[in-house]
């Protein structure tokens, strides 16, 4: 229930707990690194006015020039891949990481994308563009909610629905970014969204979550504790919703008494984008803004995301200003975060004194980044079924079918750069992996997943160069630093350019580079020119995909505007017919206001007759690469598509498509063997492959180079590993209604019914044989631990990894999980080799939660497994017994 305003005001004027400056680090006594930044932080922060204070407590914290102070804007992306304006290494959706179940590879890519936003940070300092997206030194990633729903359109940044792999990726990850010294961090790292925070998308700014004590220490809670205490992440970003009755970010139990409580946290929390808004506007539960943020400053808030920071907005202070004057924060409580916040920059080397910040944009997408995002996208595909048909025999004739066959934005998945080495779709990595076999593909009929950004190869400039030529136009009057609400889209209204290009260059696709033009303003109009020349003669859909201002000219005739395209739209597009080899026309026009453009330019190959396409293509074809799925444009954040199966991005059905459940259809007709692969980012309804096919690959959204990785495994020139990271279902009837965050019946934890696949499930070219284990406990007492010894080896005929999982069986008790997960390792063997592993428990991993909340490691009996996947799921593994003598309670 909401407080009433009356209520919520004497509460507020109560008093708020005080934070002490100089910050004690987690636990401990402060390193003498940040003594001395806290120090500096503290000097700093003293020489500055009221009004200067205000203004850093946003995203955008500007420049402070008597001080020395840059620009600074604490919005970052870099979920799976830096985004910037130079081409970035996108690596596999974080789903798909998490089915590597290889933590030592998720720090690797995390250390590779850390390197790349060094890079963009280096450049904007070059260019004179610091303050705008995707140049500061911090990043809002990883993501580590549970992805509890596979109706959540946001899962695919997960790493899945297991609180234990989720903590391993999630330490993995921050401890990648941030580099070996967590108080000297080379970008900082902020574990998102805190917390109970997995959907439904369409009512994350009001939803009043309710979560039981149990589940919220159970599966809510232990992977932020883990990214907090052991992986010391340097910042936090708190959640849309409300939890009990409080929001997210002005919560005392999350972030007073777990996080700076239990947890020591000493870094900084920063806002969703509105979440500190959504406290009045959406919750109610200020009643006004200017209480809103005094509720969010004084529960431990220090850095609010506000989406209005992205019209360069003025005012946004204003909020503070009011609370300040009505005595609902005082300047210390402002001091007391901007400590925390410029402490940050001292230790990330953005501001001098502590470091010097290391950086280099010729990193950004070095060959090394590409090879590393190829085997990361290997390593997480994931064989659910082979009847002998795979690896495809060398000089097959195969036929690629489906919408996703020859797709390339589907490789991406959400929150990436369009700017990424060239993709490699799974029509061309089947090319690349099988020179000796005939691979054609057959287009599909017009559908939702269309809009692929056109390839170079098929762009060229006026004077004959692969790509486009750009051409870059200031405007002409000087816009103000900031904006009345609602005055950046008069003024974009009313912008006049100037005649004259002040950059021109050739570009290898549209999009959004000028971050590194430093003569060109953030007020500007690109202007691309060429021609399209089609590989192929066909029937095509031609567009634009992205936001803001963008038209197309095809032979000079208008085709798309985008007319102000809200955040996360579909392309728009219209079917044309082109010829091989033939030069088009086209002219593309973006405006940029407070940046650089959001259009992109997209095509795809389809056709009027699929079904007598297909018919014609099997006669002659000796098996059938189904390539179906979804894409991350429509299961996605908060998304305005209005599409059968989906509502707000997130998905209502977990079957595919009705178009193409009858290719698939239609292709078993045939009587050709089929080999499905499937591309998503959360759970589908495999249950017809299951039946039908002759081999199901999970392929996730696999990144830059996922269509080769994808032909490399069908090929057998690399052996599938990875594992499933989420339970798949047969249908969302088979779940509690989204909007429960009940644990029971969900995850494989707690679901009783049958899955089409498991948790933990996967196939090899290759089988695995187990030892029986041997279970020693620590000190003679199990409570205190136990260390878990087996011997796996290679059975089969080729060289292969496995990824060895433990598991435990609890004693009965009514807050124990059916079973779960509490070790995993990678082994690579090759055919015939044994190496002996071992897996050490420590009380924490043999804990559940009892159902008032305690974790304790249970007094009684225990089974643990360990093998190639779930205890009772007919995979190879071994179990053995031991009993814990006396129950032992642990810390939050």
């Amino acid at each position: 229930m909401n407080r009433s305003a009356a209520a919520f005001g004497a509460l507020l004027l109560a008093g708020t707990a005080c934070v002490s400056v100089p910050a004690m680090a987690q636990g401990n006594d402060p390193s003498p690194v940040v003594v001395q930044a806290d120090k500096l932080a503290a000097d700093l922060v003293g020489k500055m006015t009221t009004d200067e204070k205000v203004d850093q407590l946003l995203n955008t914290a500007p420049a402070i020039p008597r001080l020395q102070i840059p620009a600074y804007n604490w919005w970052t992306e870099s979920l799976h891949g830096a985004l910037g304006s130079l081409p970035t290494t996108n690596f596999p959706e974080p789903i798909g990481l998490a089915a590597t179940f290889d933590a030592p590879l998720v720090k690797q890519v995390a250390g590779s994308i850390s390197t790349e936003v060094q890079g963009l940070h280096a450049l904007a300092r070059q260019t004179g563009r610091m303050g705008r997206i995707g140049t500061g030194l911090d990043t809002w990633s990883p993501n580590i909610n549970i992805f509890r729903d596979p109706r959540w359109g946001r899962g695919q940044e997960t790493y899945g629905e297991d609180p234990f792999l989720t903590a391993h990726m999630g330490v993995a990850f921050v401890t990648g970014m941030q580099g070996p010294n967590p108080d000297l961090p080379a970008v900082v790292a902020t574990p998102k969204h805190f917390a109970v925070h997995s959907g439904p998308e369409s009512t994350r700014h009001s939803a009043n979550v309710f979560v039981s004590r149990h589940d919220l220490e159970d599966t809510y809670l232990p992977a932020f504790r883990a990214a907090i205490v052991e992986g010391k992440a340097g910042s936090v970003m708190c959640a849309y919703n409300r939890i009990d009755g409080q929001p997210a970010c002005a919560s005392d139990e999350l972030l007073k008494e777990h996080l700076r409580g239990a947890w020591g946290f000493d870094g900084y929390v920063v806002s969703d984008c509105d979440a500190v808004k959504d406290i009045s506007d959406n919750h109610h539960y200020a009643p006004d803004a200017a209480t809103a943020v005094a509720a969010a400053l004084r529960a431990g808030v220090d850095n609010e995301c506000h989406n209005a920071t992205l019209s360069d907005t003025a005012g946004l202070g204003d909020r503070y200003r009011e609370a300040l004057k009505r005595g609902l924060i005082t300047e210390a409580d402002i001091d007391r975060t901007l400590v925390r916040l410029f402490s940050a920059r001292y230790r990330n080397g953005d501001l001098p004194g502590v470091r010097k910040a290391a950086g280099d944009p010729a990193a950004v997408g070095a060959p090394a980044h590409g090879a590393l995002a190829l085997s990361a996208a290997e390593k997480s595909l994931v064989l659910l079924k082979n009847d002998g048909i795979l690896p495809l025999k060398p000089g097959l004739r195969v036929a690629v079918i489906g919408p996703l066959g020859d797709a390339t934005r589907v490789l991406r998945g959400n929150y990436s750069s369009s700017l990424s080495a060239p993709p490699i779709s799974v029509v061309d990595g089947l090319r690349r992996a099988m020179p000796g076999a005939r691979v054609d593909y057959v287009p599909f009929s017009e559908t939702y997943t269309d809009g692929d950004p056109i390839p170079t190869s098929a762009l060229r400039s006026p004077d004959g160069r692969p790509g486009l030529l750009a051409r870059y136009y200031n405007v002409l009057s000087t816009p103000p630093a900031r904006f009345a609400p609602g005055g950046l889209g008069e003024y974009a209204r009313a912008a006049k350019f100037a005649d004259t290009p002040v950059a021109s260059r050739i570009e290898t696709s549209v999009d959004g580079r000028s971050l590194d033009l430093a003569q060109v303003s953030d007020h500007h109009r690109v202007v691309w020119t060429g021609f399209i020349v089609p590989p192929e003669t066909g029937s095509y859909r031609l567009g634009l995909s992205g936001f803001m201002s963008g038209t197309l000219k095809f032979e000079g005739r208008l085709i798309a505007d985008l007319k102000d395209a809200p955040w996360g739209s579909l392309p728009a597009m219209k079917t044309v017919r082109l010829e091989k080899g033939r030069r088009y026309p086209v002219e593309i026009t973006g405006d940029a206001h407070t940046g650089t453009t959001g259009v992109g330019l997209v095509w795809k190959r389809v056709t009027a007759t699929p079904e007598r396409d297909l018919k014609a293509a099997a006669a002659s074809a000796d098996v059938l690469v189904a390539v179906v799925g979804l894409t991350s444009d429509l299961e996605a954040e908060e998304s305005p598509a209005q599409i059968p199966g989906f509502k707000g991005g997130d998905k209502t059905t977990l079957d595919l498509a009705p178009d193409q459940q009858a290719l698939l259809e239609q292709a078993r007709a045939t009587g050709k063997p089929i080999v499905l692969v499937a591309m998503n980012g959360s759970p589908i309804n495999l249950a017809w492959a299951k039946d039908n096919a002759a081999a199901v690959v999970e392929a996730w959204y696999p990144g830059q180079s996922g269509g080769l990785a994808i032909g490399n495994v069908l090929s057998g020139k690399t052996n599938p590993s990875g594992r499933l990271p989420l339970t798949f279902y047969r249908s969302i009837d088979d779940l509690p209604p989204f909007g429960d965050y009940s644990m029971q019946g969900r995850t494989y934890r707690y679901f009783t019914g049958t899955p089409v696949y498991p948790f933990g499930y996967g196939l090899s070219y290759t089988s695995f044989a187990y030892a029986p284990l041997e279970v020693a406990s620590v000190g003679g007492n199990a409570g205190k631990g136990i260390r878990v010894t087996t011997t796996v080896r290679n059975a089969g005929a080729r060289e292969g990894d496995e990824v060895a999982q433990l598991y435990l069986n609890f004693p009965d008790d009514p807050g124990a999980p059916r079973v779960a997960l509490r070790g995993f390792q990678r082994v690579t063997l090759k055919p015939g080799e044994a190496r002996t592993i071992r897996f050490d428990l420590s009380p924490r991993d043999l804990s559940a939660v009892t159902v008032d909340g305690v974790r304790k490691v249970l007094a009684g009996d225990y089974r643990v497994t360990v093998g190639s996947g779930q205890p009772g799921t007919g995979v190879p593994g071994q179990s053995a017994g031991f009993a814990v003598p006396a129950a032992v309670v642990l810390p939050k």
